[in-house]
């Protein structure tokens, strides 16, 4: 029974899954999870993840939620090159480091900027204050701050030389806001350098592909499900506003 990998490439986890997977070759049926049209809800998707959540994977009778448990089960099953998830303690602990601060330091961050920006507008029909979002910007400011000074420094990449985990978990937040209008690499080189080392690293055409709903996110919000409209509204509501 081939691996299952369960996705909607709007979401930055699911695209960092999705591209490690595909960079590392490992065999995989893609599960397309359409967030916008209630699918989640499902049972048969219930049955997969509790939390009804993607990315999320089903090998054989084992079932994983959660998408940097995925990415280091997948890269210890399938031993993947050994940059993506040292071995090396120190250099791990630097991807994990990273990868524990990203959680509220980014992701809670960058990735609601498309949501007040665009969708929330566009798809729900919602006006974002103004002041909200000014606040959020310059919250983005501040972790994007963050990430040059403390975990990029000097280096090409976060763990040192080479790409890893914590890189790819990175880039897939950073480049949410860009589906926005928010170019955020603009007034940084140091993160447009970055991000072009990550790009490359990854294989243009890949990084490309994983990225492109993002810049479609008009046409992906006309897909909403009317009957999920209100309920979606009201988590909405209570996560974002």
């Amino acid at each position: 029974m081939p691996l299952e990998i369960y996705l909607d490439l709007l979401s930055q986890p699911c695209r960092s899954v999705y591209i490690f997977a595909k960079k590392n070759n490992i065999p995989f049926e893609f599960k397309k999870i359409l967030l916008f049209k209630g699918e989640q809800y499902s049972e048969e998707f219930g049955k997969v993840n509790y939390f009804r959540k993607v990315p999320a994977i089903k090998d054989g009778d084992f079932t994983l939620s959660e998408s940097i448990a995925i990415l280091t089960y997948l890269a210890e099953k399938y031993g993947t090159p050994d940059h993506w998830y040292p071995a090396d303690l120190q250099t791990r602990a630097r991807v994990h480091e990273y990868l524990s601060w990203q959680h509220s330091g980014m992701r809670g961050i960058a990735g609601k900027i498309l949501w007040l920006r665009l969708m929330i507008p566009k798809a729900f029909e919602i006006d974002v204050p103004k002041e909200r979002m000014d606040s959020l910007l310059v919250d983005l400011e501040g972790s994007l701050t963050a990430f040059e000074e403390k975990f990029l420094q000097d280096k090409p990449f976060i763990a040192g030389q080479k790409i890893s985990l914590a890189d790819l978990v990175a880039i897939v937040e950073i480049m949410q806001p860009v589906g926005a209008g928010v170019n955020v690499f603009e007034v940084r080189p140091k993160l447009s350098a970055w991000k072009d080392r990550v790009r490359a690293e990854i294989g243009s055409a890949l990084f490309d592909e994983a990225h492109q709903m993002i810049f479609n996110t008009e046409e992906v919000a006309k897909t909403l499900d009317p009957s999920m409209k209100e309920i979606i509204k009201l988590r909405i509501k209570k996560s974002f506003l």
